[in-house]
C-alpha cells in the first residue's frame, strides 16, 4: 500500500479521502493549504500526491512548480472539469494525471496504481537494462555505458516505457495513452520530438538507429544493438 499525501482545502472532500482511502489500506496524510502540502511532501516522502489545484494561499500550479523543482513524487491532480485548460497546463508542468470530481475511491485507486506502476513508485520495478542501456525506475535515472544520461522528466517517462516494453512495437497513440496522459491521440507531433530528443541522447539518429527502431505506419520498437529490428523503415 502506498504513502498518499492529500493537499486539498475542501474539508468534506479530504476527509472523505482519508478515510475512503485509510480503508483501503493506505497510509494517508493532509495539508489544507499549498504551503503546508509542499512542505510536507518534502519531509514526509510520499509515495503519491494528490493535488487539488484550487488551495487557499497558492494555486495547484505552484505547488506543483515547487515539488518538481526538487522531486519527483508522482502527483495527481484533483480538478473540478477536465476540459480545464489548467489541467493541461498542469500535465505539461509534470503532473502525472488527473481525476475529476466527483470520483469514486475505486477509479481514484485504479489510477494511483497505474501512476504509481508507471513511475516506478510502487516499489515493484528494479532497474532494467538492455544493451548498455540501464534505466531504474525508482531513482529515475539512465545509464548509458555507465554514463548517466541527463533526460528531461518526460524523456526519462518516455525511455522507461519503451524499455518496459522492450522488443514490442508501440503505437504513438500507445505512448500518447501511457506517457502523456492524452487516450485520444492528438500530439503525435510532439511524440516524434521527444523521440528525437532521446535519440541524440542515446547517441543515435531515425537514419542511423542504434535502440530506437521506428516502423513505419505502426509506431516504435527498443531493442538491443545487437538484435535486428523486424520490419523496421526508420525515417
Amino acid at each position: 500500500m502506498a504513502h498518499v499525501l492529500v493537499i486539498e482545502d475542501d474539508p468534506a472532500i479530504r476527509s472523505s479521502l482519508i478515510r475512503s482511502l485509510g480503508d483501503r489500506g493506505h497510509a494517508v496524510t493532509s495539508a489544507r493549504t499549498g504551503l503546508d502540502g509542499l512542505q510536507q511532501a518534502l519531509d514526509g516522502g510520499p509515495d503519491l500526491v494528490l493535488l487539488d489545484l484550487g488551495l487557499p494561499d497558492v494555486d495547484g500550479h505552484s505547488v506543483l512548480s515547487m515539488l518538481r523543482a526538487v522531486r519527483a513524487t508522482p502527483v495527481i491532480v484533483i480538478t473540478a472539469r477536465d476540459d480545464d485548460p489548467s489541467v493541461v497546463k498542469a500535465l505539461d508542468a509534470g503532473a502525472d494525471d488527473y481525476v475529476v470530481k466527483p470520483f469514486g475511491t475505486a477509479q481514484l485507486e485504479a489510477r494511483m496504481r497505474a501512476v504509481l506502476r508507471r513511475t516506478g513508485s510502487d516499489g515493484a520495478q528494479e532497474p532494467m537494462t538492455v544493451g548498455d542501456l540501464v534505466v531504474d525506475p525508482a531513482s529515475r535515472e539512465a545509464t548509458l555505458r555507465g554514463e548517466a544520461l541527463d533526460l528531461s522528466r518526460r524523456e526519462f517517462d518516455l525511455l522507461a516505457y519503451l524499455v518496459q516494453h522492450v522488443g514490442e512495437v508501440v503505437s504513438k497513440r500507445d505512448v500518447l495513452a501511457d506517457v502523456w496522459n492524452q487516450p485520444y491521440g492528438g500530439g503525435e507531433r510532439t511524440v516524434d520530438v521527444h523521440l528525437s530528443w532521446l535519440r541524440r541522447k542515446l547517441g543515435e539518429s531515425a537514419a542511423h538507429p542504434v535502440y530506437l527502431h521506428s516502423v513505419r505506419g505502426v509506431g516504435v520498437r527498443l531493442v538491443a544493438p545487437s538484435e535486428t529490428a523486424p520490419g523496421a523503415a526508420d525515417g
